[in-house]
């Protein structure tokens, strides 16, 4: 009798053991199944999160000794493109066609989605469109940042209307050839107009551009200055027309102005 209840109880033992012993295994699976779904739906959380978009500050630099103008980032270059400034001088005096110097910044941004080569008069789109080196054309063409200044003296570049703007004649491009502004490329401008918004600010500097923006330049096939032994083309030579250049008040600086004949 003894021998038989131990039996049983031995049974009883093992069986409340391996039930405890499932129960566990059951309680652990849950366990790890819900830290598993834990685990998913962060996953699946951080999916869904939108990247990141830099926003760093871009500053356009200007620079008349490289006719470069280096779009920077953070103090790198992210593109650099070649201009062309002034033809007669640099300054912001009324009736001197010239580039005004310093700190400025985009005012306004004119002509968004008008096709490559559409000509502005009055920064309002005519219809026309020319092709690159149109002979005998000088309008602006395809997109017009326009300029404001923060200095003192740039103070007028807003009201003589310096932009930076694209060109039908590219074929100056790179050497001072403008009446005020800086021109671009028709390509060119179409690409800086889409990287910067309204705001952004513009230093024009005599000086080189930075060192970094050089090095970019060379590497990207735009080499911010002439290659050893080679001479620099020389600027366009051009003299103020005598009734403008002692015309009172500010001077429209549109690089399409024709100077009258003497």
């Amino acid at each position: 009798m003894m021998a038989g209840a131990n039996a049983v109880a031995d049974a009883e033992s093992k069986s409340r053991t391996s039930a405890d012993a499932k129960a566990a295994i059951l309680h652990g699976g849950q366990i790890f199944l819900v830290c598993l779904m834990a685990s998913g739906l962060v996953s699946c959380a951080s999916t869904k999160e939108p990247e990141s978009v830099s926003t760093a500050p871009r500053e356009i630099v200007i620079s008349v000794e490289d006719q470069k103008l280096a779009l920077m980032e953070s103090g790198q270059p992210v593109a650099v493109y070649p201009v062309s400034t002034s033809k007669f001088c640099l300054g912001d005096t009324p009736g001197s066609y010239g580039t005004p110097l310093g700190r400025l910044k985009v005012a306004q941004k004119i002509g968004s989605h008008a096709p490559m080569g559409a000509v502005f008069k009055n920064r309002q789109p005519t219809g026309e469109i020319l092709p690159p080196n149109a002979p005998g054309r000088d309008p602006i063409v395809t997109r017009i940042l326009r300029l404001t200044g923060q200095e003192h003296s740039n103070a007028r570049a807003f009201a003589r209307n310096i932009y930076i703007h694209g060109t039908p004649e590219e074929s100056t491009i790179g050497r001072p050839a403008s009446f005020g502004c800086v021109r671009m490329t028709s390509q060119d401008v179409v690409d800086l107009y889409n990287r910067i918004p309204s705001g952004t600010q513009v230093h024009i500097t005599k000086s080189r551009l930075p060192s970094s923006a050089r090095l970019w330049a060379r590497r990207q096939g735009r080499s911010s200055a002439p290659a050893a032994g080679k001479t620099p083309a020389p600027p366009i030579v051009a003299s103020i027309p005598k009734p403008m250049a002692q015309a009172q008040g500010p001077i429209i600086a549109h690089s399409h102005f024709s100077p009258p004949a003497p």
